[in-house]
């Protein structure tokens, strides 16, 4: 008989992956997926197929040749072209698209790019929005196809490339090549990157097969991700006869290690998509005339738990995650057992089994449940609840729910709140509530009334969750769209942001305000001779330096490498902006003591003032970078204040 049969004999489904590139640590966790197994315990027999220059990876799917693709966040531009593509999971939480150039060029900034030759690879539009926002049209780049060849860089046959961060870093730091990495997230173009999708047609053929399929690489990608080593040593192995094993095992380390943070593993559980952001992505496009605005995203987007039906939940009791109006029906059954039930035994005993359904629900529910009188007082607390707030049933009933408020929440919320439930009406909102032990937490309640046959408020019903969590990666996510992750300085867009605002101020107040473009000289030997580590290390205690420079009413921000800016207000003359200037280029001329080590580095300042150099931000922006490069120009080690002949010379 067939269900005897053992899962190795079972009939599996032949299917295919298509990568978007070479076999790399990039796709780890699809290859841990079917080395360990967990395609084949899912009934899936998966070839994963590399790309190669020129192949189409979206075609590869909505053709038929591929069931399921790796793509961009370009996905979403290829559905608005009429490609039916659907997104499944995201892998990559922030993108490793770049584009980078040889130092030794004169492509020192992203203004510089016009005119300039790049090769630009397929699905990289998210490059095309960043040279877009940036005032560098396309149109103005010598465009070549793009080679896939490093040394093409390397030799100068081009001065700039599309590449990723997890691979072209790294190998141009092994052959001692010095670059510029240009990133779309200098701009706060911050796009998901490495999408798992899957076309229209396999997700309404086979909607299991999606499900098992997208399960079990997310599976292989925590495995993956937790035992990097294991992984780099099975790709060395199992594909040294590919592109893959022309590299070496540092290699897969570096790339490693990238794919780490691209992933953010440590914030948001992979395969997470979340609808605001990828209406962040679609509104950008739109921004920048490369979708219509308010592009529909209902039908790109997958869910994985489509078939939720909320009146068969009410039925069969697992009501406490969702609807409140249903709970306070289950409510009354626990509370208010109706006299008028017919005096069939039959009709008894479907109620009495209905009535221990809905009851063992609200038990065992992983959400908590209150039931209160009319009069607000504390009848029932489910189990959930105690474990929640730390409270026992004996210590709640008989009292109102304030006795778990913070005092953090605005009395206008609870006024709102119960100006809507005396309207009979349903109240969603969050709230910070206080657990027994004095811990402040977030949660997401549902409070409603539940009436009697005459329409009269007998009770209410309150289903809340707990949000901490999500409200802290929610905090963080805010934080790193407007912070650099390594120095948690403020990154581009909030510089400019602060700039912006102290322009305004100085204009209303008959001001001045200086800003300050700081590149450090000589970080590029310690970064290669001592590794990433130790560079990471050095950047962060320069922006310390800097930082310990300034007023609190300044600020200091990373915008690059190795590439900072700072902004004084209200500075008093040009002089006083010059010794501020060279306050902060002393400071980092000091050495740096890294694990027994010392590394000296040095800085070129350019500085721009307000309103002597420029009326705004660009104009500002501009001339201290020119007053930056004539620092460097001019020997490194020295802060240069903006003069019109140095533009003239250098513009």
């Amino acid at each position: 008989m067939q269900f005897l049969l053992a899962p190795a004999s079972l009939a599996v489904d032949k299917i295919h992956l298509q990568l978007k590139w070479t076999h790399a640590f990039q796709f780890a966790g699809y290859y841990a997926a079917k080395e360990l197994g967990y395609y084949r315990e899912a009934g899936l027999d998966v070839d994963i197929l590399p790309a190669q220059p020129g192949l189409d990876v979206i075609d590869q799917v909505v053709t038929g040749k591929a069931e399921y693709g790796v793509g961009t966040s370009s996905l979403i531009l290829a559905r608005k072209a009429g490609q039916p593509v659907v997104a499944l999971a995201v892998i990559f939480q922030h993108s490793p698209l770049i584009l980078i150039s040889r130092k030794e060029n004169d492509v020192q900034t992203v203004h510089e790019l016009k005119g300039k030759r790049m090769m630009l690879e397929p699905q990289s539009q998210e490059l095309l929005a960043y040279l877009r926002r940036e005032n560098v049209p396309f149109e103005q780049l010598q465009q070549i196809e793009h080679s896939f060849n490093l040394d093409d860089l390397i030799q100068g046959k081009v001065d700039v490339i599309s590449a990723y961060l997890t691979n072209e870093p790294f190998r141009l730091g092994q052959a001692g090549v010095a670059y510029n990495i240009y990133t779309p997230r200098a701009a706060g173009i911050d796009f998901y990157g490495d999408n798992l999708f899957a076309s229209e047609s396999e997700i309404r053929t086979h909607p299991e097969r999606v499900k098992a399929f997208r399960a079990a690489s997310l599976r292989g990608w925590e495995y993956a991700m937790s035992h990097q080593d294991e992984i780099i040593d099975m790709i060395l192995q199992r594909y040294k006869g590919t592109d893959a094993g022309q590299h070496n095992k540092e290699f897969f380390q570096y790339e490693a290690a990238q794919t780490s943070y691209l992933l953010s593993r440590e914030l948001i559980a992979i395969g997470y998509m979340n609808p605001g952001r990828w209406r962040h992505i679609a509104d950008t496009y739109a921004e920048l005339g490369m979708l219509p605005a308010g592009y529909p995203l209902d039908d790109f987007l997958y869910d994985a738990n489509p078939d939720v039906n909320l009146r068969w939940l009410y039925f069969w009791g697992a009501l406490a995650l969702v609807f409140v109006s249903i709970v306070g029906g289950v409510a009354l059954y626990i509370f208010k057992v109706n006299h008028k039930l017919a005096n069939s035994l039959d009709e008894l005993k479907r109620n009495e089994l209905r009535l221990n359904l809905l009851s063992s629900a609200i038990e065992h529910s992983p959400t908590s449940v209150i039931i209160t009188d009319a009069n607000s007082v504390i009848e029932y607390v489910n189990p959930h609840f105690i474990l929640e707030t730390g409270y026992s049933a004996e210590e709640v009933i008989g009292k109102k729910p304030s006795i778990l408020q913070s005092g953090q929440v605005p009395a206008e919320t609870y006024q709102a709140m119960w100006a809507q439930l005396l309207r009979g009406e349903v109240w969603t909102g969050e709230l910070i509530n206080r657990r027994k032990n004095g811990e402040a937490y977030w949660e997401e309640a549902h409070i409603a009334p539940v009436k009697d046959s005459k329409g009269k408020t007998r009770h209410y019903v309150a289903v809340k969750v707990d949000v901490s969590v999500r409200k802290e990666v929610n905090d963080k996510l805010a934080y790193l769209a407007h912070h650099d992750s390594l120095t948690h300085l403020p990154n581009r867009t909030l510089f400019f942001e602060r700039l912006a605002q102290g322009l305004a101020l100085a204009k209303r107040n008959n001001t001045r305000l200086a800003l300050m473009y700081i590149d450090l000289d000589r970080f590029k030997p310690v970064n290669d001779t001592y590794g990433h580590a130790v560079g990471d290390i050095l950047l962060q205690q320069a922006a310390e330096r800097m930082k310990n420079c300034l007023r609190d009413s300044d600020t200091v921000g990373r915008i690059g490498g190795d590439e900072f800016v700072a902004l004084t207000l209200d500075v008093s003359d040009r002089q006083s902006a010059c010794l501020l200037a060279e306050k902060l280029r002393a400071a980092l001329g000091q050495a740096f003591l890294i694990a027994g080590n010392e590394h000296t580095v040095s800085a070129s300042i350019g500085v721009a003032i307000y309103p002597d150099h420029g009326a705004t931000e660009i104009e500002l922006a501009k001339r201290a970078d020119i007053a930056m490069y004539a620092a460097k120009a001019g020997g490194r080690d020295q802060v240069k204040l903006y003069r019109q002949d140095m533009g003239q010379t250098l513009e």
